[in-house]
């Protein structure tokens, strides 16, 4: 076996991963690996904060399916990657976290930047790793990347910064050596239990989740959908698990989603759910449709099997690799016949839409401010924009970011990104110069977008000179409405228009953009947006686009059950109202 340091024997693990390039900030504890990446090929993407490299290579993980690594110094360095590796832990995005650490001889003496890292990623990923000798480097990062594909998360390699250094034998294996490949199948008692259930039903829709646009099988969850006769619902914000252009396609389900998907899964008897979890957050009633009846069979595949019937009773549980699934399961329908008329549920589906798409243009005609914007308005625009040049799509979290829920729809799968469940400020853009800096080495053209209110832009215009650096021409859309919307909407339902922390201010996001170097568009009419995202798209430069919409136009709350009504007993609290907090 050849004679290596631990850097150069964890470099070369990287480099048979087919890791292309690492993302952090330049930090003295790992400086020994890093002086290897050039020699090894790998790129050093650097930013301007460590959480901004957690949702880059989230982003980047989705759409090319390699698990992303980001590294930092130890201590602070670390810690600012929290937010980001609890979002990808959340997405079940594959993610190598290098951790370094303070020095072995030093840990436990509060020394500088020294912290306890690994009991505080634990929580938040799937696996919390520890290199226990110098010797170990290589064979604990291979573990990792094993734990990180098999568990589908984020895995923390914690090493003490003296342990890059120093001298092993090491033999540098192939993946294929030391992890099982993606794939595999379910019993198949369960599949023959599934093909009847499917058989006898009368009104069966499917729900299309992520593990079917990373395992790819659109394509076959298009053959089920024909042969059943089934309407096609995406899970919440996985808008691109099934093409809109397909005349089954009902929309996404979950908040600020398709009614017309939602009324039809409400009316089902039986759900064929592949490739999700569930998740709580994402099947919640919305609008008074209960769109998971309990008198529905569910059929659920799912790679995990900690995910099959975690938060709906099930039927029939299959677990293993969406696509593997789905192509077992279509092999033995497709020679079933099945008693439903293909054009009467497209009709149906139809039919459902129209009637959706009537209710959501009637909210988006409601009078607005003088010189601003109905966000749905804009989202109207920017929707079109994105379906119309196969864009790919980042969402934040907030007001406006949600009710993009309504507007996004796409023809390819790994097309839509948004920060999920875990629901943080910020992530959009950062995640956008990811999806970008993909679409850069695979030499794609294609939009990359990003969609923030201004709140989650205020923590991610930091990095706008990072995309001029490395450019990364994503087109970032700005909703100027002057507040955090969704928590004013809350105020407004619950505490009497008493706007405490609501309000935000800026001059021009657009020109803060070309002061950092980027391009910058101020518009308040659709026009002017289309112009704008055109010619941003044609000139292929960072920019920002600042759309000016009105604050007032305010989204239903993501939780109408999570609030109440305020109860006061001390006396100088039990007569507020909005004056007490006018200025």
């Amino acid at each position: 076996m050849p004679k290596m340091t631990p850097s150069e024997a964890m470099a070369e693990v990287l480099v048979e991963e087919g890791i292309t390039h690492v993302s952090g900030i330049l930090g003295s504890a790992y400086m020994d690996l890093l002086d290897l990446f050039p020699a090894a090929g790998i790129d050093f993407i650097s930013v301007r904060h460590e959480q901004t490299a957690g949702h880059m290579e989230d982003a980047y993980g989705r759409l090319s399916g390699k698990a992303g690594v980001v590294i930092g110094q130890n201590g602070p360095g670390i810690t600012n990657y929290v937010t980001a590796v609890a979002t990808a832990n959340m997405a079940h995005t594959p993610m190598i976290v290098i951790s370094p650490s303070a020095g072995s001889a030093s840990i436990g003496w509060d020394g500088f930047q020294e912290c306890d890292t690994w009991d505080i990623f634990k929580p938040i990923t799937k696996m919390s790793l520890r290199v226990p000798h110098p010797k170990r480097a290589a064979d604990v990062l291979r573990t990792a990347f094993r734990a990180a594909y098999a568990m589908r998360g984020p895995v923390l390699v914690d090493i003490p910064r003296d342990y890059f250094y120093g001298e092993l034998d090491e033999e540098i294996l192939k993946p294929s050596q030391y992890r099982v490949a993606p794939g595999g199948i379910g019993n198949p008692e369960m599949f023959e239990h599934a093909v009847q259930v499917l058989k006898e039903a009368k009104n069966p829709v499917i729900v299309s989740g992520r593990g079917v646009v990373d395992s790819g099988c659109v394509d076959t969850v298009a053959k089920l959908a024909e042969h059943l006769a089934a309407p096609v619902a995406c899970t919440y914000l996985h808008n691109d698990a099934f093409p809109a252009d397909n005349p089954l396609w009902a929309g996404p389900i979950g908040y600020m989603g398709s009614h017309a998907a939602m009324r039809l899964m409400e009316k089902a008897d039986v759900i064929l759910a592949i490739g999700s979890r569930l998740s709580y957050f994402g099947t919640l009633p919305q609008d008074g449709i209960n769109y998971f009846p309990k008198t529905a069979k569910i059929v659920q595949i799912d790679i995990n099997p900690m995910n099959i019937a975690k938060t709906h009773p099930i039927t029939v549980g299959i677990c293993g690799d969406a696509k593997a699934c789905a192509d077992e399961l279509y092999r033995q329908l497709k020679n079933v016949k099945v008693d439903r008329d293909l054009t009467t549920v497209q009709n149906k589906v139809k039919a459902a839409l129209a009637e959706w798409e009537k209710e959501i243009d009637a909210i988006a005609n409601e009078p607005t401010m003088e010189g601003r914007m109905h966000p749905r308005k804009a989202l109207e625009v920017v929707g079109k924009f994105v379906y119309d040049n196969d864009a790919i799509v980042t969402t934040d979290i907030g007001n406006t970011s949600s009710t993009a829920n309504s507007y996004l729809r796409f023809k390819h799968p790994k097309r839509d990104i948004a920060t999920l469940t875990f629901g943080n400020t910020g992530f959009a853009y950062q995640a956008a110069l990811g999806a970008q800096l993909y679409c850069k080495d695979n030499k794609m053209t294609n939009p990359v977008v990003s969609i923030a209110g201004d709140g989650a832009w205020g923590m991610s215009l930091f990095e706008v000179p990072t995309a001029c650096q490395f450019d990364l021409p994503v087109i970032a859309t700005v909703y100027n409405n002057g507040a955090w919307c969704a928590e004013k909407k809350n105020q407004v339902d619950f505490y009497n228009n008493r706007f405490v922390g609501a309000d935000i201010w800026s001059k021009s996001y657009a020109e803060i953009a070309k002061s950092m170097g980027a391009d910058g568009y101020t518009v308040n009419n659709q026009k002017d947006l289309a112009d704008a995202l055109q010619t941003a798209y044609k000139n292929r430069r960072p920019a920002v686009v600042e759309i000016m919409t009105d604050g007032t136009r305010l989204a239903p709350p993501f939780r109408r059950d999570a609030l109440a009504l305020p109860t006061r007993f001390l006396p100088k609290y039990e007569k507020l109202d909005k004056k007490y907090f006018d200025k």
